[in-house]
């Protein structure tokens, strides 16, 4: 099959297995992607892994610990569709990891970030993981079949993620004046990350990701629907959005929203971010400790 026949299928809406005829550029692109979305999923454990022993109360610590086996649950099953993928480049998924632990592959800014109180807790897995369902929600439609298939599971997972936050962050909007102060304080910090999370305006949706359906939706239109969703809940609690220049425009029945501060969305993407250094390192430790594991399993030990 040769690459018009390709693209008469995805024009046609017809998804594309790991076993089917596909351009190396489509191959490259739904690699980057779906790598990035594994990377993410793994480094995305570590914030909430902190406050699994300082939970408050048993109920707590079990879902804590619940949701965090999810996310590395996800990296894992995202990491077996990538596999596939990168065979015939002959990538393994030791590779992926070996290059995101030693800094040559991306994760999601957002995880760089502190959590240093419980209310941390709870924004992220109502609204950082809020931003991550809107992302995922709309993969569900890309072309690439496997990574559509397992992402219907992981969105469900995720669905109820929010739910845990969503419940952590009411009790605290009901509760004391200074849980009230601490979850205020949680979403001032987090607001900004939030706005990066879908990554600068402006993009054009005339790329071949676009025409490929390996992405379906542009940067602003996920931002977009994450305000027009979350805004409203966020000021039903009487919590005040660390934007003032954030108001809803009746004529586009868009958001509008202050600078968010694109040079520090740069820096964080390069490797600059809080918590960036400390993060990959426990993931480095983990690796060279257990490296005798992988050895043991390997193909040549298990004969």
């Amino acid at each position: 099959m040769d690459l018009e026949a390709f693209e008469a299928r995805i024009a046609r809406g017809e998804l594309i297995e790991a076993d089917d005829f596909m351009p190396d550029a489509y191959r490259r692109q739904c690699l980057r992607l779906i790598v990035t979305h594994a990377n993410s999923e793994l480094m995305g454990a570590l914030p909430e892994r902190e406050w699994i022993p300082r939970a408050p109360g048993l109920a707590r610590k079990l879902a804590v610990l619940s949701k965090v086996q999810d996310e590395i649950g996800h990296a894992q099953m995202i990491y077996r569709v990538a596999e596939d993928l990168a065979a015939p480049f002959a990538i393994t998924r030791q590779d992926m990891l070996d290059d995101l632990i030693d800094g040559r592959a991306k994760f999601h800014n957002v995880f760089t970030y502190p959590a240093p109180s419980w209310a941390d807790v709870g924004v992220i897995a109502w609204l950082v993981d809020g931003a991550a369902l809107e992302t995922q929600g709309a993969l569900l439609k890309t072309s690439y079949a496997p990574y559509a298939r397992i992402l219907r599971r992981i969105c469900a997972e995720e669905a109820v993620h929010l739910k845990h936050g969503e419940d952590i962050v009411l009790t605290l909007a009901s509760g004391t004046p200074a849980q009230r102060a601490m979850l205020q304080d949680a979403l001032a910090r987090w607001w900004q990350p939030l706005m990066h999370f879908f990554g600068p305006p402006g993009e054009s949706a005339n790329g071949d990701a676009f025409r490929w359906r390996i992405r379906v939706a542009t940067n602003e239109e996920l931002r977009q629907g994450f305000l027009r969703k979350y805004v409203p809940k966020i000021l039903r609690l009487g919590l005040v959005i660390p934007d003032p220049e954030l108001r809803f425009d009746n004529a586009s029945g868009n958001w509008l929203y202050g600078d968010p501060d694109w040079d520090e969305f740069w820096r964080v993407v390069r490797g600059g971010g809080q918590r960036t250094a400390e993060r990959l390192s426990l993931r480095r430790l983990s690796r060279d400790e257990q490296g005798w594991v992988l050895a043991a399993m390997s193909p040549e030990n298990a004969a």
